[in-house]
């Protein structure tokens, strides 16, 4: 990471775990960008119609959103979602369809990331028609994929979890950190802003 990159945050975790709500609340109490959940937005415009097919231009439009994003961004920009999630997505919903470049760049993306939010399935299950484990069992099932995605690449993470106001906070909390581990980084991007 160059010095003068902005960090990359990113959060994740599952579906119906807040990540897109805590995205929208960290950018908007740290004045820097957040990127949405792409796949959202391709969703929408494919009348809720996704396929394997689909997979290589769902990547490309979430790595053109992280990067226009990233260009706008001070010291930091939030992700709702990113290539390691795509993959793992793809490799739940379409076996075997991941597109080779897709693996690739989600593994070099994700060392570039300085922080995962890793948002935990302890928030009540909030119904989408995009969403596709509503029960127990697939809530944990997902949880555990999650967690070893991170885990098995030595990946930074801090847990998220609790109601509401303990998420924020942590998550506030582990932002407020890395900026203090980071000022160099965070003094280059405030001088080239003004």
């Amino acid at each position: 990471m160059s010095p003068a990159a902005p960090l990359r945050i990113v959060l994740f975790g599952p579906e119906s775990t807040g990540k897109t709500t805590l995205a929208e609340k960290l950018a908007a109490r740290f004045a820097e960008p957040w990127v949405p959940e792409f796949v959202r937005e391709f969703w929408d415009t494919h009348n809720g119609v996704i396929t394997a097919a689909d997979l290589d231009a769902i990547a490309r439009g979430q790595v053109g959103g992280e990067d226009a994003a990233a260009a706008r961004a001070r010291r930091a920009v939030f992700c709702d979602t990113e290539l390691l999630t795509c993959v793992l997505w793809d490799d739940l919903l379409f076996p075997g369809a991941c597109p080779a470049w897709v693996r690739a760049e989600a593994e070099r993306r994700a060392q570039s990331v300085a922080l995962w939010l890793l948002c935990d399935t302890d928030l009540p299950w909030t119904p989408d028609p995009q969403r596709c484990f509503p029960d127990a069992a697939g809530r944990a099932l997902c949880r555990q994929i999650w967690r070893d995605a991170l885990t098995s690449r030595g990946l930074p993470f801090v847990e998220i979890n609790g109601v509401w106001p303990e998420r924020e906070a942590r998550a506030v909390a582990a932002v407020e950190n890395l900026f203090d581990q980071w000022p160099a980084i965070t003094t280059i991007n405030s001088r080239h802003a003004g």
